[in-house]
Parts: structure tokens; C-alpha cells; sequence
């Protein structure tokens, strides 16, 4: 089966798109104003998902930790990296320190902030709940606003 592209719209957020291999997401892209849906057909497992986006980004709890996810990364501390990730609640943050000794190398915080700086599974594996020792952190091309949106929509100020 090859990959999928499904284009998604949230309102007040913009178009997201998601990349499936069956049921299995291998990107996502969170949705952001001014990206253009690209018209297609979704299975039905792709609507359900799509579903649970919408409601998330309406406020709704969802976890998102049954969905299934391409996790292999180029080295097992950045495949830990997501697996602890994943387990981090919504309404909790940690640190980009505290994420890297989750994931077995105290000290590596610089490793893990590469981690989230690269991060293709946007909600799935929440990096934004990964915060800098002294304040917010980054959040890349979607900026601090973005991060503290998402932030605040989980129940988290800053």
C-alpha cells in the first residue's frame, strides 16, 4: 500500500495535512492558516482521525496514544525521544533536559530539542509540551504563538 495525503481543515487553525500508510501515520503537518486543502477521498479510517483532530483543535480531550505512528528514527535515543513523549499528558509539560532523561541520557537536552525541532508527527508526538529550562522554548516554523496556543487549548499557561 502506498502513502496516502489527506488535507484537513480546522477552523480558526487552518489546513493540516496527515500521511497515511494505511492507518498508520507517517507525517502530519499541524494545520496552519493560509495552506491550501488539496482535494482527495479519505478511507475511513483517515475520516475518524480527521474526526478527532477537528475535536481535539475544538477543545475536546483526546490523547491520540492508540493511533498508530511510524516511529523509526535514525537512532534509538531519538525512537525513545517519541515513545516517552507520547506519554506525557495533556496539561503537562517537561523540559527539554527532563525529556532526554526519560529517554535514557541525562544531560542530552540539546539532543532532544533536535529531536523536536524535526518532529514529522505534530499532536501524535506532542512536542509542544517540551519547554526550555527558563520559559516557553520554540516551536519552529509555527512560532512561540502556536506552542502557546496549543499549550493553553490542554489546560497549561505559561
Amino acid at each position: 500500500m502506498g502513502v496516502t495525503l489527506v488535507a484537513y481543515e480546522v477552523e480558526d487553525w487552518g489546513v493540516g495535512e496527515l500521511w497515511l500508510d494505511g492507518d498508520r501515520v507517517v507525517w502530519h503537518e499541524l494545520p496552519f492558516p493560509g495552506r491550501k486543502a488539496v482535494p482527495g477521498t479519505a478511507s475511513g479510517g483517515a475520516r475518524k482521525l480527521v474526526a478527532r483532530l477537528r475535536r481535539y483543535f475544538a477543545g475536546r480531550v483526546d490523547a491520540f496514544d492508540d493511533v498508530e505512528l511510524d516511529l523509526e528514527y535514525e537512532t534509538p535515543f531519538l525512537e525513545r525521544c517519541a515513545r516517552e513523549l507520547r506519554a506525557i499528558p495533556r496539561g503537562e509539560v517537561v523540559t527539554y533536559g527532563e525529556l532526554a532523561a526519560l529517554a535514557g541520557a541525562p544531560g542530552a537536552a540539546r539532543a532532544a530539542g533536535s529531536f523536536c525541532a524535526r518532529n514529522r508527527l505534530g499532536l501524535f508526538v506532542p512536542c509542544h509540551r517540551v519547554v526550555g529550562a527558563g520559559g516557553l522554548g520554540s516551536y519552529g516554523s509555527y512560532g512561540l504563538e502556536y506552542k502557546r496556543r496549543l499549550l493553553e487549548l490542554e489546560g497549561v499557561s505559561l
